[in-house]
């Protein structure tokens, strides 16, 4: 058999078949009689599935198929076994956390307490200086009264007067190392260091005769103590002469005048820290400032166990909102026309369990040609007849008319490719009987 005669035979076919596919699609598209336009569809109803927003096994199911069910029935519910070992384990953690709070509570109450003890006690003692503070006699170089200036302005006035000797004494300090660095003799930074250790030695040896000399006829004792302080001293005398050697009469000058200088830096800085810690009595005093801290601390303690606590209770209302959705309800009143689940299976979150349908709310899509497409309006009626009862009509109403054609095909620029196109019209029936179901098969006619 050549080529062209399969084609031919292929094509001989394939018409039939065409033809038959086109009055199968045309039956159910509507058409223009005498008495009006006519359309087949099927019976539809408002079909809402079920699944539950958690897995688990499923431990009863509620419902059966054909039962009618109201909002909120429940219908399925699943085993709760590992989510109340959830619970129980998330209700510990809350009770732990509570513990932490209440802990961290008192805790800080007692430092509240301690706290205002020693601002009390610290007032007290400083009542007798507040009471003659207004009584003493202002400096002479001091033209304003004793009272001008209060306790937190002498304070201020204190703590800066410690940062300046402070950068006083560190520029002494400076002055000083760098007239040992710059002298001509290297050795005297050594002699120097010397020089002090033997003062030193030579105190604590006179410490020790002086010591053996008043102990009760111990003349061994007291000889070791003079042959340690003959050595000592004999030691000052060699470091102190090493010393003077190294010196000339300016060097000696230069560094007798700098390590005054340096003497007097760091006495006006050791002095006006105490000052300062003189001033700091009262409401100022530092053992407040330090309870003030401890208060802070524990406030803080409370803080993180709230938080805590906060984040427990959290985890134990998740796990009782899972709990919650273990038992799945009806989200619509109607009945159930599908049940895919039986006891004793797992079903994952997500899964459809049951299909509800509302078969008070039926309704019907037909589809009408382009050329019929703009009789039909919203609001109009149509007369319903089903196989399933021959001699009845029921009565239905336009409720959604598209606006895009549908089964259109790609290019439509003919007179004949447009009575090809239809649009979808759907109807809402009205069946106070109950009669009618989802799925049966039916005409419409539409009423002018």
């Amino acid at each position: 058999m050549t080529v062209e005669r399969i084609r031919r035979a292929v094509l001989l076919l394939l018409v039939p078949l065409l033809i038959v596919i086109s009055i199968v699609y045309l039956s159910g598209v509507s058409r223009e009689t005498e008495e009006g336009i006519r359309a087949s569809g099927t019976v539809e109803a408002l079909e809402v599935t079920v699944s539950p927003e958690v897995a688990g096994r499923i431990e009863a199911l509620l419902v059966a198929e054909g039962d009618h069910v109201e909002v909120g029935d429940p219908l399925i519910r699943l085993d709760d076994e590992l989510l109340q070992a959830q619970r129980e384990r998330a209700a510990a953690a809350v009770r732990t956390a509570e513990a932490a709070v209440n802990a961290a509570q008192i805790n800080l109450d007692l430092l509240t307490l301690q706290a205002e003890l020693t601002r009390r006690m610290e007032r007290q003692s400083d009542l007798p200086d507040r009471e003659g503070r207004w009584q003493a006699t202002s400096p002479s170089a001091f033209d304003l009264p004793i009272w001008y200036f209060g306790q937190s302005d002498e304070i201020d006035a204190a703590e800066r007067e410690v940062d300046l000797a402070l950068e006083a004494l560190q520029k002494e300090q400076a002055h000083f190392e760098t007239l040992l660095e710059e002298s001509a003799m290297e050795d005297l930074q050594q002699a120097a260091a010397r020089l002090a250790d033997a003062r030193v030695s030579f105190t604590i040896a006179d410490e020790v005769l002086d010591r053996a000399r008043r102990a009760r006829d111990d003349e061994q004792l007291e000889q070791y103590a003079e042959d340690l302080y003959d050595a000592a001293e004999a030691e000052l005398e060699a470091a102190q002469s090493d010393y003077d050697q190294l010196l000339s009469e300016k060097d000696a000058a230069d560094v007798l005048e700098a390590r005054a200088r340096l003497a007097v830096a760091q006495e006006r800085y050791d002095s006006a820290r105490d000052h300062l810690a003189a001033l700091q009595r009262g409401d100022y005093a530092l053992q407040i400032q330090v309870a003030e801290r401890n208060l802070d601390q524990a406030q803080a303690a409370v803080d993180q166990a709230e938080a805590g606590l906060s984040q427990a209770q959290a985890e134990l209302d998740l796990v009782d909102l899972q709990l919650d959705k273990l038992e799945v309800s009806a989200p619509i009143s109607g009945v159930v026309v599908t049940r895919n689940v039986e006891v004793g299976e797992v079903i994952q979150a997500g899964a459809v369990a049951l299909t509800l349908a509302q078969l008070d709310d039926l309704t019907i899509t037909v589809f009408v040609q382009e050329d019929c497409y703009g009789e039909i309006h919203l609001g109009q009626t149509a007369i319903v007849s089903v196989d399933s009862f021959p001699d009845e009509t029921f009565s239905a109403t336009v409720t959604r008319i598209a606006d895009r054609a549908e089964f259109t095909p790609r290019n439509v620029q003919t007179e004949e490719g447009r009575r090809v196109t239809v649009f979808a019209i759907e109807l809402e029936l009205s069946d106070p009987t109950g009669r009618l179901k989802p799925g049966m098969p039916a005409d419409v006619e539409f009423v002018e």
